[in-house]
This record gives structure tokens, sequence and C-alpha cells, in this order.
């Protein structure tokens, strides 16, 4: 799923390419992209693009006479910068948004269709898709570990929910608990103002200097590879291969269709976390520290 520094940066080039151009109109592929009908999409056409910005992980594209395009893109959506009129007979694509100069084209890989578009016809229905979670970068570290101490979740699920903290998936939170040198399943009541510090510092490096490093490999281009998966990252996606920091070998614990990777040496004080299904499987066998695997 694309996150903050992903969305931060497509919000940069469609701010380039798209306020001060009018929108034509409308094609979906599928009608179940659309997800609200007050006001029908017909309203948003022939408006010109005033601004664009963020909710979290949406994409707003703000429209004269207060309407907001809100475009989610979950976890396989794409978004493209194509000539006019492009052709949207293949599988991937959702919809076009035709602007007076180009079209803005919508994909999503696989056969789950969880993109989603909305149109909010004011401000007030705009704030209604704000979750609340704090903006990290703008924020001090008192405020960042109120955040953290509202309950008593791991890291991991803590960075994760959108009420608690801005834009912040499962990719840029494995590269932060890694820059922190903290476990993804420490309790957040059980952190000290060390810890909490820490953290907010790695927190705002990662999430800048991801932002930075995408910006600049677009060059003034539309980005296109947009992945959770970079090879220049530490941990997250690198199951097996050696921990930038100390050379161990990076683990992964797997849940649902998601998996967190760490570091057992640089932050669990090499002790194995439980992979639950495997773990369950194995019993006593299954090793409790990295030095049991070497």
């Amino acid at each position: 799923m694309p996150e903050l520094p992903d969305i931060t940066v497509y919000g940069n080039a469609l701010r380039e390419r798209l306020v001060g151009h009018r929108l034509v109109e409308t094609r979906l592929r599928t009608p179940f992209l659309l997800r609200s009908v007050v006001p029908p999409l017909a309203e948003a056409h022939g408006r010109l693009a005033t601004k664009v910005g963020r909710i979290g992980k949406r994409i707003v594209v703000s429209l004269e006479g207060d309407y907001h395009l809100v475009i989610h893109l979950m976890i396989a959506g794409r978004l493209h910068w194509k000539p006019p009129h492009p052709k949207i007979g293949g599988k991937m694509t959702l919809a076009a948004f035709e602007f007076d100069h180009g079209a803005l084209v919508l994909t999503e890989a696989g056969t789950k269709r969880r993109a989603s578009l909305h149109l909010a016809g004011s401000t007030a229905a705009l704030a209604e898709f704000d979750r609340g979670g704090l903006d990290v970068a703008g924020s001090t570290v008192e405020e960042f570990g109120r955040r953290l101490a509202a309950g008593n979740h791991t890291l991991k699920r803590a960075l994760t929910d959108p009420r608690a903290f801005d834009g912040i998936g499962n990719a840029y939170s494995d590269e932060i608990l890694h820059r922190a040198r903290l476990s993804p399943l420490k309790l957040t009541h059980s952190l000290t103002p060390a810890d909490v510090a820490g953290l907010h510092q790695a927190a705002v490096r990662v999430l800048s200097e991801w932002t930075e490093r995408l910006e600049a490999d677009r060059a003034g281009a539309f980005p296109e590879g947009v992945t959770a998966f970079r090879p220049e990252m530490a941990v997250h996606g690198k199951f097996g291969q050696p921990c930038p920091d100390c050379g161990t070998a990076v683990q992964r614990i797997r849940y649902a269709d998601n998996e967190t990777n760490y570091c057992a040496r640089c932050q669990t004080g090499g002790r194995l976390l439980a992979d639950r299904a495997l773990s369950r499987l194995l019993k006593q066998d299954w090793p409790r520290s990295i030095d049991e695997l070497d």
C-alpha cells in the first residue's frame, strides 16, 4: 500500500499537472470504484482543479465550487499520467480522469477491488475522511508520546493505526522500528521516555528521508513503479537477507496477508519473535534466539 512518502510524491506530481486545469469527464471501467452517490460524480465535470492534498493515505483533488475527489489506492492501486483519451479496456484499469490536457488513470493489480473513489460536496464532507492520525513530521515528542500512551498496543499496531498516526503502514513501520532499535511487539506502555524520543526521531527521519529520496528519483516525471518493496530498505521485504547494520539475517512474523520484518540482533536482543503459524507447528522445536539459527 502506498504510504505517506509515496502519497506525498504522488501529490507533488499531481499538483504540477492538475492545478489550473479543468476536469472534463470521468470514465469508470467498473461502477464499484465509486463509493459515493451524493453529489453525483457528474457534478465534478467542467470544474478547475484548485488544489491537491491528502488526508492520511487518501489523495484529495479539490475542484472549484468546494468539490473534492477523494482517491484511496489501498494495497494495489496506482496512478498514471497519460496523454488525452487513453484506452481503459485493460483488466487493471479502473478509471480515467480526463482533464483538458491529459488524463489521470487509476489502475489496480490483482482480482480484489479495494481502491475507492468518493466525491465530497463540501469541506465539511471532506473532513469526515480524517481518521485523526497525528502528522508525525510536524509533531513534538510530547504529542507523539501521548498518542503512543493512549492504548497499550504493540508498536507495530500503534504505528500503523490511522487513528493514532497519519500515513504509516506496514513498510515504513518496519523501517522506523529498525531505525529506533525497538521490537515490533514491544508494548507501548512499556516504553521509557528515551524509547519514545528515539522512536519519534526515527519516524520523522525515515519518513522525511524516503520522501526526499522518492522525490529525487522521479526528477520531475510522474512517479511510476511505486512499491512497498525497495532495495534500499533496511528490513522490510528483506527476509533472509543480511541486516545492513549488523549482517544478521532479517526475520519475519507472518499474519494474514501481511508480514513484519525485523532484525533480531538490532531490535530484540537476539530473541526470535514467534511466527504464529510456524511456531505452533514446531512447538518445542521453535528456536528461541537468533544464535540457534546460526
